[in-house]
């Protein structure tokens, strides 16, 4: 569904709901969301090895309880830190307008 202007049912059934009616933000879309899921791969692989090299530090009895609660919860603050740079995404030049929106934009407008 595209544009916030769609019917109700339109937009439950949909997919995706673009709420602007500008199709030319889809390659920003379709970025951000590679980068999301790219990011949840290595925010599960980060906790999943934090949890497993803590397991094994209990098993061999070199981690104990007040060591392993604090090295997971500094691992989950670096994970919500790392999903935290998608806040940043399309600021810092990794998203580029296309050819065509550069040639839509005034050469004034575009410093």
């Amino acid at each position: 569904a595209i544009g916030g202007a769609g019917t109700d049912v339109a937009m439950e059934t949909a997919d995706v709901v673009l709420m602007s009616a500008d199709i030319g933000k889809l390659p920003y879309a379709v970025g951000l969301s590679r980068a999301t899921v790219k990011n949840i791969r290595q925010n599960i692989a980060f906790a999943l090895l934090v949890v497993a090299v803590l397991l094994v530090g209990v098993l061999v009895k070199t981690v104990n309880m007040s060591l392993g609660m604090l090295v997971h919860e500094g691992s989950v603050l670096l994970v919500i830190l790392n999903a935290m740079r998608l806040l940043g995404y399309g600021k810092t030049g990794r998203w580029k307008p296309t050819f065509a929106e550069r040639r839509a934009t005034p050469h004034a407008m575009r410093a």
